[in-house]
């Protein structure tokens, strides 16, 4: 399992109780904000946040026509685990504007999400 920085364990302490975390969706309500990577070449990132507040706070410039779209955790692991590895896409939590954040392979944080989903079951 990957290291488990700060930036993640408040990402999963943040969304343990409402069990979302939220991501950028565009106005069609089809696309999904997907950025370069800052640590890799050739490696997407999906930015997600623990809170819908800290991502309204990113829509901005280039994605202004996006909005905060919650993903509940049993969702993500449901459906979006897969596609996002298929897809060779990153997760990247809390993430930050012009800043090195924490990406995570989509495997490694469902693992981290499965254990705070199973308590609420």
């Amino acid at each position: 399992m990957t290291e488990i920085t700060p930036t993640l364990t408040a990402f999963i302490n943040n969304i343990e109780e409402s069990q979302l975390f939220w991501a950028l969706l565009d106005e069609t309500g089809e696309g999904w904000v997907v950025c370069d990577s800052s640590e890799y070449e050739e490696t997407d990132v999906m930015p997600v946040w623990s809170s819908e507040e800290e991502a309204n706070k990113h829509c901005i410039e280039e994605w202004s026509g996006y909005k905060p779209a919650a993903i509940s955790i049993r969702e993500y692991l449901e459906i979006w685990v897969d596609d996002l590895n298929n897809d060779g896409v990153l997760m990247g939590v809390d993430w930050i504007l012009d800043g090195d954040c924490h990406e995570i392979d989509p495997i490694e944080l469902a693992k981290h999400l499965v254990e705070i989903e199973a308590e609420e079951h």
